[in-house]
């Protein structure tokens, strides 16, 4: 009796996935790629999801052992979780399909157009967005899915733009070529 007055009372836990090994960004998630970990019910991830809800998703980004699960590291509309409202994911094909290999979501790029006259002179490039948040490339495994052949995923991105910057950037390509250039965050 004396034993389990002095033993402090286990603390409370919930049930949460988690993953079960170092996984790639792009990897279609199977059962095997999750275990079931316990944790306190502070430490749980919003937007959390149970195994039905992850096998067949497609990681966004990389995840390391361990590491808890949540909406918004799959491919789909929990990529904008934390994105401000009216925020749209938007694709993006760059006229150089090798320059994707160069980004991975999460770093910030400036997007511009470049084009030419009727006559081939070219056009002065234009700024379509600044600074808007990479979601997802096919560099990092990307897969084609059931809307796109697998040729068609080259060269595509997709960021997180706010109305005027999708509004500048829907359909894009067909006015000229894309480029993006690399960023740096402002210090806040």
């Amino acid at each position: 009796m004396a034993v389990q007055q002095l033993t402090p009372a286990p603390d409370a836990t919930v049930p949460a996935w988690a993953a079960a090994k170092d996984l790639p960004a792009g990897r279609v998630m199977e059962a095997a790629d999750a275990v079931v970990v316990q944790v306190p019910p502070g430490v749980l991830p919003s937007g959390s999801i149970d195994l039905p809800g992850l096998v067949g998703q497609q990681l966004a980004v990389a995840l390391r052992k361990g590491q808890l699960l949540a909406d918004s590291q799959f491919v789909g509309p929990g990529l904008l979780a934390g994105s401000p409202p009216g925020s749209a994911a938007v694709p993006l094909r760059m006229a150089d399909p090798a320059s994707i290999q160069l980004i991975s979501p999460g770093q910030l790029v400036n997007v511009v157009l470049t084009s030419g006259d009727a006559y081939g002179k070219a056009a002065a490039p234009r700024l379509l967005a600044s600074a808007v948040p990479v979601l997802w490339t096919s560099a990092q495994g990307g897969r084609a899915g059931q809307w796109l052949d697998a040729g068609e995923t080259d060269g595509l991105m997709v960021v997180a733009a706010d109305r005027d910057q999708a509004r500048q950037l829907a359909g894009a390509s067909t006015q000229g070529k894309l480029f993006f250039v690399l960023v740096r965050a402002k210090a806040g």
